[in-house]
């Protein structure tokens, strides 16, 4: 086997003294939305998060990472970021602006750095799970350490 080539998000969170543990799954079945990662991975639905990039009237950018088990609340979501409203980023434009795929998408190491919310029930577990930065791939963390790292704040996000 092959030793796994190391993502952005990872060599960012080793310079920055973030422990992580990252577990490879396989994808040739097409399933890699963040539940059926989970189920792969080994891990509690509830403790593998998603990330999601977001689009507000005056084109700027938002980052949320939420639990795979839930959805979205986009009223929650503008609050926290202090607008009055936000849309889902249109996947075509994921890419140019994060650098990252769909399903591949991780909070840490995009293009530029935008504001990054959490949900809060990420606070109740010792580690949660969020895309390693490519398809197949994810990471295991410390909630606060990641949160600190990406200068994120936890609030109430999900429906």
């Amino acid at each position: 086997m092959s030793a796994l080539k190391k993502t952005n998000a990872m060599r960012l969170l080793e310079q920055a003294g973030v422990s992580f543990e990252y577990y490879e799954y396989e994808t040739s079945d097409g399933k890699i939305d963040a539940k059926s990662v989970a189920q792969k991975i080994g891990q509690e639905p509830e403790q593998v998060f998603k990330t999601l990039v977001t689009v507000s009237g005056g084109r700027e950018y938002f980052v949320f990472v939420l639990p795979s088990v839930c959805e979205l609340d986009l009223k929650k979501a503008a609050r926290a970021a202090g607008r009055k409203s936000i849309e889902m980023l249109p996947l075509k434009q994921l890419l140019p602006l994060t650098g990252y795929v769909h399903g591949g998408c991780s909070p840490v190491g995009m293009k530029k750095p935008f504001p990054t919310f959490i949900d809060e029930t990420a606070i109740l577990y010792d580690r949660i799970c969020v895309s390693g930065g490519k398809v197949g791939l994810n990471i295991s963390v410390d909630p606060q350490r990641l949160a600190d790292f990406l200068s994120a704040e936890f609030v109430p996000l999900a429906v």
